[in-house]
């Protein structure tokens, strides 16, 4: 898959940064791109060291933050503590599984246009929020009929 929008806005970014263009830099990007959903540093790195052995794990979180700084990956923040990378794309919100760790992304307009009127009401100016439902997904409490009892005192 071309991911020829994305190279130039890194190798935009770079320069506009006085920052060196590389391959290293071009292959974490690349196999960064071809993730669906959300992935830990980890996982980023077992999948660069795969194609790309000599790249290594200074340079894979380096290079994600340089992706983060450059607007083309977001750094997620979950609750379990373990920081995951998304491709930046249009607004959305979470779901997840506090069994599985499940993610699921969904957008919802009642849901945004809720949170405008509340700003609204407040006299806010909003700059970002996030929103992140936890619980149980559907496969976790078919397989654990206790799923319920399992709730953490969250609400």
């Amino acid at each position: 898959m071309s991911h020829e929008i994305e190279q130039k806005a890194l190798a935009s970014y770079l320069e506009d940064h006085n920052l060196k263009h590389t391959r290293q830099r071009e292959a974490i990007l690349n196999v960064f791109l071809s993730v669906k959903g959300h992935i830990t540093g980890d996982e980023l790195q077992r999948r660069v060291r795969e194609r790309h052995p000599g790249i290594g794990y200074t340079t894979i979180y380096r290079t994600m933050k340089l992706l983060c700084d450059a607007g083309l990956a977001t750094p997620r923040h979950f609750d379990d503590g373990v920081t995951r990378y998304e491709i930046e794309h249009e607004h959305h919100d979470h779901l997840l599984c506090v069994r599985c760790g499940r993610i699921v992304e969904f957008e919802c307009q009642m849901i945004e246009q809720a949170q405008d009127r509340i700003v609204a009401r407040y006299g806010f100016r909003l700059l970002r929020h996030r929103h992140e439902l936890y619980g149980h997904c559907a496969d976790c409490q078919r397989h654990t009929p206790d799923a319920s009892a399992d709730a953490s005192d969250g609400s």
